[in-house]
């Protein structure tokens, strides 16, 4: 499973929907493929699921603050050389393709210096994909 990233057309923020695909026995996450949306919700108190939610924030605020090392890299468009802001992170009942639920992470990041009314850009965009990307990799969710 990936992410589902769900850009707002008319507001500058981003929503990332990470299901959990697999256990975790780190966070005592065993049986992440759930019946029902109810039984999700017990996961999602779980201390285990709490400490993941804990981790994840602190290393998206990480990936976020990362700055451009030298201007060879550094990005045309103005609006991605300053981080996102976390907006929410919580957890999520992710439905499965197969009449299941899973646990999950519910991101929405947003530009503080963006104009409202407008989405964010297309390579804004892309660069969430690629934080998402990097974060299910560093908590073993990828």
């Amino acid at each position: 499973m990936t992410a589902r990233i769900i850009p707002d057309d008319d507001k500058p923020s981003v929503a990332i929907e990470i299901p959990i695909a697999k256990p975790l026995p780190d966070y005592d996450l065993e049986q992440v493929e759930q019946p029902t949306p109810r039984d999700v919700d017990g996961v999602l108190v779980s201390q285990g699921f709490r400490d993941l939610v804990d981790d994840a924030r602190g290393v998206l605020t990480e990936i976020l603050c990362r700055q451009p090392h030298d201007s060879a890299t550094e990005p045309s468009d103005p609006g991605l050389v300053h981080p996102l802001e976390i907006a929410q992170l919580t957890g999520a009942i992710c439905p499965g393709d197969d009449e299941t639920y899973r646990p999950g992470l519910w991101i929405i990041l947003r530009d503080p210096r963006a104009p409202a009314g407008r989405g964010l850009s297309p390579l804004l965009v892309d660069k969430v994909k690629l934080h998402a990307h990097e974060l299910m990799k560093r908590l073993g969710l990828a």
